[in-house]
């Protein structure tokens, strides 16, 4: 897995764990804010990734001897956001990337059903005996 998939894999499993708990993980004492961004701990969110995401044991016993900041490894992990702004933002991206789709006409809707009821009848009706 390259940096840019480990990256993407644990933001998404952060933000469904933090979405899946926010009821409990919004009122513990672990916010803080780094950078002007409010968030969990760094040791929180490592610690619960180092659980949700495998290759993350693999990979952080070499980021840790590079820098044992964690407030670092969570910049160089690009999880330094709001999880309730960034699961907000996922929620607008969603909808607005929601294709509106319409209905067909009504006459096409009616000539697609009355084509449908003449195929039907020329089924059932029974064949006619040649002379």
């Amino acid at each position: 897995m390259n940096p840019e998939q480990l990256r993407h894999s644990i933001k998404t499993k952060w933000l469904a764990y933090y979405e899946n708990n926010r009821h409990w993980i919004s009122r513990l004492a672990v916010w803080v804010n780094y950078q002007g961004k409010r968030r969990p701990s760094a040791g929180f969110i490592l610690g619960t990734l180092s659980v949700l995401e495998p290759q993350l044991s693999y990979v952080l016993p070499v980021i840790v001897d590079l820098s044992n900041d964690p407030d670092r490894l969570i910049l160089a992990l690009g999880l330094n956001f709001n999880p309730d702004e960034e699961l907000a933002k996922l929620d607008n991206q969603a909808l607005d990337s929601q294709e509106v789709r319409y209905l067909p006409p009504k006459s096409f809707v009616s000539n697609r059903a009355e084509e449908h009821r003449e195929t039907a009848a020329a089924k059932q009706q029974p064949p006619t005996p040649s002379a």
